[in-house]
């Protein structure tokens, strides 16, 4: 007699204890087995706190389908479970929220009424309670039994998450194996932070359909979590293990929305109001690039807490030019993002594509902007880029209307924002993360309309003249400060690079926590009226 599971992956047969010591995982191959609704509620909530929704309501069979009700019947008396989806609240180290745990053991936790009535049912009694949903998706997609009935079902629960979005409330997806066709195309998608299973197969037709369709060869990665994260589908890839931690994490991110403690250990703040160095432009061009001077990751990980990233611009591609998520200074959430240079290699240089962002990268940026405007999230935005990405690719995608489109979008965002030059500010690729109530520079940075080899190349000619050309051009924190352009300067360190920079990483974060007081109490109509009238006077 059987008494475990065997792996799909390697074939071996795995004690069912063993599986559930190890969250359904095989010990052997590390392959992801498909793990029980309950069994995953059971891994997440904290001990007796599960209160389950809706748990007996009965099975719709619109076509009449005696067939289908027989095997309706069977199922539910072999897995227990009256459907594919289990409902509920619970507490997990906290936080209270609802859940919702798809199980394919129930017809492939296809998607017929009762699947569609609970899904939307959770999001209706969330909005109602005000809690926060975490949703596990898994599903073969329509059930096809009940026909037209089935595809109703995906407009119904897309609505239903959008009112329990209008309500400002959280709701986080966990792509599992397999999630497709409607389930993908209505609720599973519409999250605000979207993220997948390691290995998990999520797509909209699958892989067999398209080969039989279109006869081509697909790879083997495709429509795993990893491809829909490396086309920007999902945030994240999480692993079932740190599960738990990973989303209480996220929870607790949003339980807490005030910008400002007023509690704070004061550094002070050193700015620079005359240029103390007698670098002329061009040898502050030349610092501004250089190798050993730290990237925006590098300041987010020393000035914030707990940062944690998000991918994905939900369209197209994951932009690493682009990095972006949420993050804590002194106990309060705010949205960080920055362009991403890669100075460690040539291998990460061309991964970050020496920071010029695509359209996916500005399409990821403000799609991180909006998700602040939602949970009331100042953003703080870190410049340094030569410019937006320039190819054949980037101006199929629309460049120039993306950059337009954020531009727009931004100057109507919500909540305060904050943008911090500390490299190179060039041309729209840099202003379209600089759209902010203030704008800061560090000393050595520079911003500007073009490079001074472009200057120097469309005016005379000769990109030898770039030096010229820098001088001219007024690109210096000192020029910009005289400007207006940039409210404030930060003295750097000589010669700044990751071994120098904590104390003015100190300076910044007690500058950024004094930023958001300024701001706390401003209305929405006051901030947006702020933003607008600072770039109507340039």
């Amino acid at each position: 007699m059987q008494t475990g599971r065997i792996c799909n992956a390697c074939k071996q047969e795995i004690q069912r204890d063993i599986l559930d010591q190890n969250y359904s995982i095989c010990p052997q191959c590390g392959y992801y087995m498909r793990m029980h609704a309950r069994k995953r509620i059971l891994s997440l909530a904290d001990k007796k706190s599960f209160r389950e929704w809706d748990a007996n309501m009965k099975l719709s069979n619109p076509l009449n389908d005696s067939e289908y009700a027989l095997k309706a019947v069977e199922t539910a008396v072999k897995h227990k479970l009256n459907d594919a989806i289990i409902t509920g609240e619970m507490n997990m180290e906290g936080s209270h929220v609802a859940i919702g745990v798809m199980d394919t053991r129930y017809m492939m936790a296809s998607m017929g009424h009762v699947v569609g009535e609970r899904v939307a049912r959770l999001f209706e009694k969330a909005a109602e309670k005000k809690l926060p949903v975490i949703m596990f998706c898994c599903s073969g997609g329509a059930r096809m039994q009940e026909g037209i009935i089935s595809l109703m079902q995906m407009e119904k629960t897309a609505a239903a998450v959008r009112k329990h979005s209008e309500a400002g409330l959280l709701y986080i997806s966990v792509l599992t194996n397999p999630t497709m066709g409607g389930v993908t195309a209505s609720f599973a998608m519409l999250a605000d932070i979207v993220l997948a299973e390691k290995g998990a197969r999520i797509g909209f037709a699958g892989a067999r359909v398209i080969e039989q369709n279109t006869g081509e060869t697909l790879p083997d990665d495709f429509q795993t979590a990893e491809f829909q994260l490396e086309h920007g589908f999902v945030d994240d890839v999480i692993s079932r293990a740190g599960l738990r931690e990973y989303l209480s994490k996220v929870l607790k991110f949003h339980m807490n929305r005030g910008w400002y403690t007023g509690h704070h250990k004061s550094w002070g703040v050193n700015t620079v109001e005359s240029d103390p160095n007698d670098l002329d432009a061009w040898e502050t061009v030349l610092k501004a690039r250089s190798r050993e001077r730290p990237t925006s990751l590098d300041y987010v990980n020393q000035i914030f807490d707990d940062f944690m990233e998000f991918h994905g611009d939900k369209v197209w591609a994951d932009d690493h030019a682009v990095v972006g998520g949420i993050a804590s200074i002194y106990g309060k959430a705010v949205t960080v993002i920055g362009q991403q240079k890669g100075k460690n290699s040539m291998n990460e240089a061309v991964y970050r594509n020496w920071g010029m962002p695509s359209p996916s990268g500005y399409r990821k940026a403000l799609r991180l902007m909006k998700q602040a405007e939602k949970f009331k999230r100042p953003v703080i935005c870190f410049v340094d880029t030569v410019g937006a990405a320039c190819g054949i690719e980037a101006e199929q995608q629309g460049q120039g209307y993306v950059i337009a489109n954020v531009l727009r979008e931004t100057s109507a965002i919500k909540v305060p924002m904050l943008s911090i030059i500390h490299g190179e500010g060039g041309s729209g690729g840099a202003l379209a993360f600089g759209v902010a109530n203030e704008v800061w520079m560090l000393e050595n940075a520079v911003y500007s309309v073009l490079t001074p080899e472009g200057y120097a190349s469309i005016l005379w000619k000769d990109n030898a003249r770039a030096d010229k050309a820098a001088e001219l051009m007024k690109m210096t924190s000192k020029d910009l400060k005289g400007l207006r352009v940039v409210d404030k300067v930060f003295q750097e360190p000589e010669d700044l690079n990751h071994t120098n920079m904590g104390e003015l990483c100190l300076q910044i974060r007690e500058a950024i926590t004094l930023f958001l007081k300024r701001n706390e109490k401003k209305t929405e109509k006051s901030i947006l009226q702020e933003r607008y009238k600072r770039f109507r006077e340039f």
